[in-house]
């Protein structure tokens, strides 16, 4: 296991040092970047085919920096510093829990302090430089994709926002009997939390850039995927404990080529510390008896998510009805994680008499909500064809 990206670079490089970059939170940091290029690419070729189109705005140039800026900055600059500089002092006990610090309201309040002077002073400066005489309105064309990057960060800070709001629900036992720890935790996150509340926050930012609704996510569904296979390599790599339940089974003959732990795996030394056992060693976790033999989903999620985006991705070219490649995304997603939820470990909910995980129902809507787009699309096409 690589809990770190420093031990993934030591197995495969030679190379050994020590830097407390979680594995996870890298693959999820290259999971954004690639997304938001697919999403350019997107915006860029709809712009091309005039589906969506630029706008010009109006600005204020040459004025000095405002106060609500330097705030923001000096924040910003704050934060960073309150926990870089405790970082650099502590290393050898932040390591050990680098999500976990991150979380908690530890730090170094002198760190803090320089943080926030550099960034405020950094902003004014950058202000001071274009700063003039007389500050004056201006007009720029501001193309579609040029709005991206916001999108971009607004769905990573909702996405974490609601992902955190989602498993602290789903835990909610936890919550009760430790609310701080459960809040501020790194640990625990639920991905559809984070597509719900991360999804909803770039809609509303898109409607307010008054942008093409049905386009926007058409052009970011392939993205959306590829993230989501991408950071599934993270909890494959690093063993955050998504893995699924414990694998009895013999691996089929006509998958035998294949290596072991494609079908069946340990996790040893995962970054979530949890022993699986080995063969002839049962251990008990999450209610279950493992041998070392636990199905490893988060593989078989990267894959099932790499094959969609390849669908998408072909298919984008080729639909030409408005709404259909986000419908197909959200049937594709809602069919491959509800058949995952069968051999992985979450609590069940009770719905009308069936038992159900938090993620298994928000797959059936999805996949029923993706069905009735496409019908709605197609349907509504036609009538616009005829009339």
């Amino acid at each position: 296991m690589f809990p770190y990206l420093s031990d993934l670079i030591e197995y495969l490089f030679g190379f050994s040092f020590s830097f407390p970059l979680p594995m996870f939170g890298f693959m999820v940091a290259l999971a954004f970047v690639a997304a938001n290029y697919l999403f350019v690419l997107e915006m860029k070729r709809k712009e091309g085919q005039g589906l969506l189109f630029s706008t010009k705005e109006k600005v204020i140039v040459g004025k000095k920096a405002s106060a609500l800026d330097l705030a923001g900055n000096g924040l910003f600059g704050f934060v960073l510093g309150f926990k870089v500089l405790a970082v650099i002092l502590d290393y050898n006990e932040v390591i050990k829990d680098l999500p976990g610090f991150v979380m908690s309201g530890q730090g170094n309040v002198v760190g803090g302090i320089i943080g926030a002077a550099i960034l405020t002073y950094l902003r004014y400066r950058d202000a001071e430089k274009q700063r003039l005489p007389e500050p004056k309105e201006v007009e720029k064309v501001v193309h579609p994709y040029q709005y991206v990057g916001t999108m971009t960060f607004i769905a990573a800070i909702g996405g974490i926002l609601g992902a955190k709001i989602f498993d602290t629900i789903e835990h909610f036992d936890q919550l009760i009997a430790n609310p701080i720890d459960t809040i501020f935790s790194g640990s625990g996150l639920s991905i559809y939390g984070g597509l719900i509340i991360g999804g909803g926050a770039v809609l509303y930012y898109a409607h307010q850039k008054k942008l093409s609704l049905i386009h926007v996510f058409d052009a970011c569904a392939p993205g959306l995927m590829l993230a989501y296979g991408i950071g599934r390599i993270g909890c494959q790599l690093s063993g955050d404990g998504d893995w699924g339940m414990p694998n009895y089974n013999e691996m089929p003959a006509i998958i035998s080529f294949l290596p072991d732990w494609m079908w069946s795996f340990d996790y040893f030394g995962n970054i979530s510390g949890v022993d699986l056992g080995a063969p002839g060693r049962p251990v008990m976790s999450d209610g279950f008896m493992y041998e070392g033999n636990a199905w490893p989903t988060p593989f078989y999620e990267t894959v099932m998510a790499f094959i969609i985006t390849g669908i998408l991705w072909v298919s984008r070219t080729r639909i030409k009805i408005p709404g259909i490649i986000l419908s197909m995304y959200l049937a594709f997603n809602g069919v491959e994680r509800f058949f995952i939820e069968k051999i992985r470990i979450n609590n069940d909910y009770d719905v009308f008499g069936l038992q159900a995980t938090q993620a298994e129902i928000i797959a059936v809507v999805m996949f029923l909500g993706g069905c009735f787009g496409i019908w709605y699309f197609i349907k509504s096409s036609k009538k616009k064809a005829t009339s």
